[in-house]
């Protein structure tokens, strides 16, 4: 198994930029500089620890800091790493003063780095990776929470027409079409067989509930996915929008509710688990206390199929995770921790399959 990974030294800051994701400074520095008002001259590139999919890179001029982040290089998966979904929902946001980073330009000419990329601007402040938050105090906790939970309830009371989104997803069968693609995603990263990501793709698709209205979904949304302002009591930044789209907000806000419920990592790879900790002494809320305040903010009396939600999201966090090992496999991954995700799949396919059988499968 290897030594515990320390997530927050791990995935936290830069490091050089490997080989085969390098980018032709020159050439990336003339058409910045052509296309960007106020660039000056790029004095160091140097790529993000953090995330699994689109290589995102620290850049850093005289002027200031900028953020690029391109497709990877190499064989992907079909409608992955939507970058140029990413610009377009970061651009509207943007303009609806949701905390994103400010879009600058997307580029689609590949000679320019590699791969289709878009640029926006460094947002200076933390990001926690474990989700009990062991460098902050109590109140920062209690803050954090509060903000996660606002800001997420914000996401999905946003205008869809007033932000100019509204054909930017299919409306309707949100969570039907998720199964279905993960499903054929994972199908195409295994090479080994797992009865309980197989009893769930056999059970998950008839088992859906109705779905209300469609909102503006994020489709990753997680405390290491959330850059904080620096007395860590709000969110400066929501990123990485790769898995945006319309969709069923229930099965949004319940993906990260998962962290209540998330199978601890012996390796400290996968995803942060708030599991065997004590939350009051931290501050953070139960689970309950948290559902109750994101259906306060929304207007809604409950959230009903939970154990439904739950097992679809396990489910589809580990084919999100076997994707992951595909790229391993395939040469495309971008994390030089992706390896060791392969052990997470297990344990949550066995926990979505356990939920599903709390809602209702084999009974």
């Amino acid at each position: 198994m290897g030594e515990k990974i320390d997530r927050q030294v791990e995935f936290s800051g830069t490091k050089q930029v490997p080989e085969h994701l390098a980018i032709d400074v020159k050439t990336l520095n003339q058409y910045l500089a052509a296309h960007v008002p106020g660039f000056s001259e790029i004095l160091e590139l140097k790529q993000f620890k953090g995330g699994q999919s689109n290589p995102t890179y620290l850049i850093t001029t005289a002027a200031g800091r900028y953020v690029l982040r391109r497709k990877p290089p190499g064989n992907l998966l079909p409608s992955a790493h939507a970058i140029d979904r990413e610009f377009r929902v970061i651009s509207a946001l943007y303009n609806q003063n949701f905390p994103v980073p400010r879009p600058y330009i997307y580029c689609e000419d590949e000679t320019i780095a590699g791969t289709e990329f878009y640029l926006m601007t460094f947002n200076d402040g933390p990001v926690m990776w474990e989700p009990h938050l062991p460098e902050a105090t109590v109140d920062q906790r209690r803050a954090i929470y509060k903000a996660m939970n606002t800001t997420i309830a914000q996401l999905h009371m946003i205008d869809i027409n007033k932000a100019g989104l509204s054909d930017f997803g299919r409306p309707s069968q949100y969570v039907a079409r998720q199964i279905k693609r993960w499903s054929g995603q994972y199908r195409q990263s295994t090479s080994s067989i797992n009865p309980d990501m197989n009893r769930l793709m056999e059970w998950l698709p008839d088992a859906v509930p109705v779905e209300g209205k469609a909102t503006l979904v994020h489709g990753d949304f997680r405390l290491d996915n959330l850059i904080l302002t620096a007395d860590k009591s709000q969110i400066a930044a929501v990123l990485d929008w790769e898995l945006s789209t319309l969709g069923d907000p229930l099965a949004d806000f319940t993906y990260h509710l998962m962290q209540w419920k998330m199978p601890p990592s012996k390796s400290g790879a996968g995803t942060g688990s708030l599991a065997n900790h004590d939350l009051e002494a931290l501050g953070i809320p139960d689970l309950d206390s948290y559902v109750e305040q994101y259906c306060q903010q929304t207007g809604r009396d409950n959230i009903e199929n939970l154990n439904f939600y739950f097992a679809y999201n396990f489910f589809r966090l580990a084919a999100i995770l076997q994707g992951i090992v595909g790229r391993v496999r395939d040469g495309t991954a971008t994390n030089t921790h992706a390896g060791a995700m392969a052990s997470r799949v297990p344990p949550l396919a066995k926990c979505a399959w356990e939920y599903a059988v709390l809602a209702g499968a084999g009974s």
